[in-house]
């Protein structure tokens, strides 16, 4: 089972947003770090979307499950929060 993994995310508004940056990413227009820093509303932003290592219960729950089932280098498609929508990009995975 999985304890932790490496995440960075990109925190948008709306879904539709979300989505937009997606397939921007996915057809090479933009990369997920320069993205993250051109659309999230998150102070990660600034670090490329970065969030490090974290393990169960340190995030929102919706965030979680997303992560923690997330293909490793391969982006989610837009998870809704409290606090908006994100993309994630899980790096890592530790069991």
């Amino acid at each position: 089972m999985t304890k932790r993994v490496e995440a960075s995310h990109i925190l948008v508004k709306s879904e539709e947003e979300a989505k937009k940056i997606k397939s921007e990413i996915e057809s090479g227009t933009i990369d997920f770090p320069h993205a993250a820093g051109k659309y999230s509303m998150c102070p990660s932003g600034g670090d490329g979307g970065v969030l490090g290592f974290f393990g169960r219960g340190m995030m929102v729950q919706e965030f979680e499950e997303a992560a923690f089932n997330a293909e490793v280098n391969k982006i989610t498609d837009p998870v809704k929060t409290q606090f908006g929508w994100h993309l994630i990009l899980v790096t890592n995975k530790e069991d």
